[in-house]
């Protein structure tokens, strides 16, 4: 992606690109930003010259990492604003200038409309990345609102009595997939037609080369079992095991700690501070377990994961490939990825076939599961603590499922409640109320893209 998108963005053309994770684009992105800031003879007093939107706070920080990197012999500078951070000192930074700036939408669109004193009106370049994701995540409103405030892409003069247009700023969008969400987000931000760069283009699979994917067909009431006693055998690996839910993270967290096996764990519904400290501590490890929900999939690098278990379904195989992605990333990595599926779930093998994801199933063998199901279920039913946490996490689970997209395979109607109230270590099924009109349904719809 770098030798096909670095020309033109040097040139300050517009450019839509498609790139998976793991393939060098935050440097496709920065390197042609910092050497236009350069060129420009950007200092603080001029404001800021490049935006860099990010579509997650962990992928705001990572790339903000990357940027400190490049323009360590620079005299240009470089700033961060995000959701969750003090805004009193992001504002004191924006006033003094800050060339390159990179941003979450709604953080930056609160300084674009209050931060008196914020210099943008010398903007040269605007840089979008992970665009589909934006969508995901309910930001068009503020995209839009940003685009409007922002300088024009043009602006037309009358020189020597013949009107001309003027290229004020070049904007690049990058996605890991092109859907239609993609051309909506555009529409939205081109005037002209961009080049448009797609290095996926002749592939005969989406994932990366070095990976190394499996299934597991597992009865519903054995997945958690199966997943303990797979952990268990890789605790000197590094391992991501993603779920459906913040609240799916935080039991299973709970659950395997009374099984003595140390977990990190980031979700949407922690604080910045916290997500940002488990991301680093996980990154710097040799070997440990995160669990966590979709908030790490998406764009961020994490070093070494030799195995990511998606223990809860993707929402549809574009989801697959991304969270597959954090592991086998860089040339002549390796990488394995482990799929767990319920025999009413089998169908969607035939989607990720579709999507150019080749999976090898592997043997379910119950004679190789660790036997503490009575056990854990002892516990959860004694524990009060423990045994809320796991109704809620049973219950984000169900409707988790029921607001699934693929409602064709993943149907809440077809599930065993009492074989997934097993997975959660209860003996019976808790009651919860599945009404889709209800704040607690709507709620989760909402934490899901956490």
């Amino acid at each position: 992606v770098q030798a096909r998108a670095i020309p033109h963005l040097l040139k300050r053309e517009n450019v839509l690109g498609i790139a998976g994770t793991g393939s060098g684009k935050t440097l496709a992105l920065l390197i042609p930003a910092v050497e236009l800031l350069y060129k420009k003879k950007f200092s603080s007093h001029n404001g800021t010259g490049v935006v860099v939107i990010c579509q997650t706070r962990e992928l705001a920080m990572q790339t903000h990492a990357a940027a400190k990197d490049l323009l360590k012999y620079h005299t240009q500078t470089f700033g961060l604003v995000m959701d969750g951070a003090a805004r009193r000192g992001e504002a004191e930074r924006l006033v003094k200038g800050v060339n390159l700036l990179i941003a979450t939408p709604g953080r930056l669109l609160d300084h674009l409309q209050n931060t008196k004193g914020f210099i943008y009106k010398n903007l040269k370049c605007l840089i979008v990345d992970e665009a589909d994701r934006i969508l995901d995540e309910n930001f068009e409103e503020q995209m839009k609102q940003i685009i409007k405030l922002l300088p024009k892409e043009k602006i037309k003069k009358i020189k020597n009595g013949e009107k001309i247009t003027i290229l004020v700023r070049n904007t690049a969008l990058f996605s890991a997939t092109q859907t239609t969400k993609v051309e909506d987000i555009a529409h939205l931000l081109f005037k002209s037609i961009p080049v448009y760069i797609n290095v996926d283009d002749g592939r005969s699979k989406s994932t990366v080369e070095g990976l190394q994917l499996g299934c597991c067909v597992v009865p519903s009431a054995r997945r958690f079992i199966l997943l303990y006693s797979f952990l268990k055998r890789n605790l000197s690996k590094k391992v991501m095991v993603f779920f459906s839910s913040c609240c799916s993270v935080k039991y299973h967290l709970e659950l395997l700690r009374h099984l003595h096996v140390d977990c990190f764990d980031i979700h949407g519904k922690q604080n910045q501070q916290k997500r940002t400290s488990t991301f680093s501590d996980f990154c710097e490890a040799e070997k440990g377990i995160l669990l966590c929900t979709d908030v790490a999939a998406r764009g961020l690098d994490i070093p070494a994961v030799d195995w990511i278990v998606q223990y809860d379904p993707p929402d549809d195989p574009k989801e697959f490939i991304h969270r597959v992605d954090r592991t086998a990333r860089g040339e002549n990595a390796n990488g394995n990825a482990l799929l767990f599926l319920i025999p009413e779930e089998l169908q969607f093998l035939q989607f990720l076939k579709a999507a150019k994801v080749p999976l090898k199933e592997y043997a379910f063998d119950e004679k190789k599961l660790t036997k503490v199901q009575s056990q854990l279920e002892g516990v959860v039913a004694k524990n009060y603590y423990l045994n809320m946490s796991a109704k809620e996490a049973y219950r984000s689970y169900i409707l988790a499922y029921n607001s699934h997209s693929m409602k064709e395979i993943f149907n809440v109607h077809k599930l065993d409640l009492q074989a997934v109230a097993t997975s959660f270590c209860f003996s019976c099924p808790p009651k919860i109320n599945l009404a889709p009109n209800s704040s607690r349904s709507k709620s989760r719809k909402k934490s899901r893209k956490n």
